[in-house]
């Protein structure tokens, strides 16, 4: 897990499963929560609610697991909402690896 940037990404939905592949994890913002969209060691894809920790330390999962990003971006884990949804309301920000949160 890495630290949220502080400027916020110019990215497109149709971007955003690019930005995913190159990168393996962005924060997403919508209203006032923020989830981490992250692979698991490049063999599935989760959020999870970065408001929620367990006792490691690390953000609990809020959605299922899936192995690929397509269908990561068809799941319904913002409030029945999936990210093609709630895009127009979310921004979007990259996750700094190595530092901590």
């Amino acid at each position: 897990m890495g630290k949220i940037a502080s400027e916020k990404l110019d990215i497109s939905y149709d971007g955003l499963a690019d930005y995913l592949h190159a990168n393996h994890s962005v924060y997403m913002k919508v209203d006032s929560k923020v989830y981490y969209i992250t692979d698991v060691n490049y063999e599935a894809w989760r959020a999870q609610d970065t408001s929620i920790r367990n006792s490691k330390n690390h953000f609990v999962d809020c959605s299922d697991l899936v192995p690929t990003v397509d269908e990561f971006l068809t799941l319904p884990f913002v409030n029945g909402h999936t990210i093609k949804e709630v895009f127009p309301e979310a921004s979007f920000y990259a996750s700094t690896k190595g530092v901590k949160s």
